[in-house]
């Protein structure tokens, strides 16, 4: 067997274990291998408690011949420095930078900790805006989990990308950063390593667990962002939560539901339906029964796109 083939045969058994390992395992705070120097921390379902330290999402890790780089920096300080334990038992080499997806509190709040051990902070203009926008009350919400995250101040990148794709070099590693439309939150983005095919897709794709829509979500941006995003041949998909996927079970899990909110509620809107008809009329999606939270957010979620759609009208 060829060094290529043999290497794409590891990376396929360390693919298919890692689908079995079920997230609420992740609470050991392990990242794990998904393709050489490419490794993930695989969050738990479960909401934000001071035994996680708000780490109930996923976190990348990339190993470069320079040094460490993280995908998203987690809640707070005290995430943080469990991330950062959690580097160690992978690699002696410093963490040099940080690459933000998003602007939920778990995904960039850890920022100001690295930066102050010399780690460079990247993110594009659209993430850093809503990040300035929400810092001070996301670091609120984080401190009604644990007062341990008192201590934490907004930090963002000091230099962001313009426009809505970058690209940088690490060491010997490549990354691209694209914002495909406005998502769970404004300014959500996907990091891509084109050489190993590891999609890094922050919370533009959730599997195992319902998506996120909050009101200032906009989830028919979300669903063409989502099928901006398929378009890269991806064979590993670091989604913002669950287990390591591909697309069909991406589709599965977040493509799919999107495109049935997106046609019930706008046709519902065009219709002149009221939101507590229309929530009544499909509080039962068999096909997403399986995902965590389905039972407590699935009727909240159709309320507020369907009035995404009407305000639109």
């Amino acid at each position: 067997m060829s060094h290529t083939l043999k290497t794409r045969a590891i990376s396929l058994f360390i693919w298919f274990t890692l689908l079995w390992v079920t997230p609420s395992m992740a609470n050991n705070f392990e990242f794990k291998p998904i393709t050489q120097d490419v490794y993930a921390y695989i969050g738990p379902l479960e909401n934000r408690t001071p035994e996680n330290y708000g780490l109930n999402n996923n976190i990348g890790l990339v190993v470069t011949d320079q040094g460490a780089v993280l995908i998203d920096s987690g809640a707070g300080i005290p995430s943080a420095q469990v991330l950062e334990k959690a580097v160690k038992n992978i690699t002696d080499k410093p963490i040099i930078a940080v690459i933000n997806t998003g602007s939920q509190d778990h995904r960039w709040l850890g920022n100001g900790y690295f930066a102050e051990r010399g780690a460079t902070v990247y993110a594009l203009e659209a993430t850093v805006k809503t990040q300035q926008s929400m810092g001070a009350g996301l670091v609120d919400k984080m401190i009604k989990v644990s007062e341990t995250f008192s201590t934490t101040h907004p930090t963002v990148s000091k230099a962001p990308f313009s426009g809505d794709s970058a690209t940088l070099t690490i060491g010997n590693m490549d990354f691209e950063l694209h914002y495909y439309g406005d998502a769970h939150f404004p300014g959500d983005a996907v990091v891509w390593l084109p050489k190993q095919k590891v999609l890094f897709s922050g919370d533009l794709i959730y599997v195992d667990r319902m998506l996120g829509v909050h009101p200032f979500s906009n989830v028919k941006s979300w669903q063409k962002a989502f099928h901006q995003a398929e378009k890269l041949p991806a064979e590993f998909i670091v989604p913002g939560h669950g287990q390591i996927a591909d697309w069909e079970l991406a589709r599965k899990d977040t493509g799919n539901y999107l495109d049935k909110l997106v046609l019930v509620m706008e046709q519902a809107s065009e219709e002149m339906k009221g939101v507590d008809e229309v929530v009544s009329e499909n509080a039962d999606w068999p096909e997403f029964k399986h995902l965590e939270h389905y039972g407590s957010w699935h009727k909240t979620i159709l309320s507020r796109t369907f009035l995404q759609f009407e305000a639109a009208m």
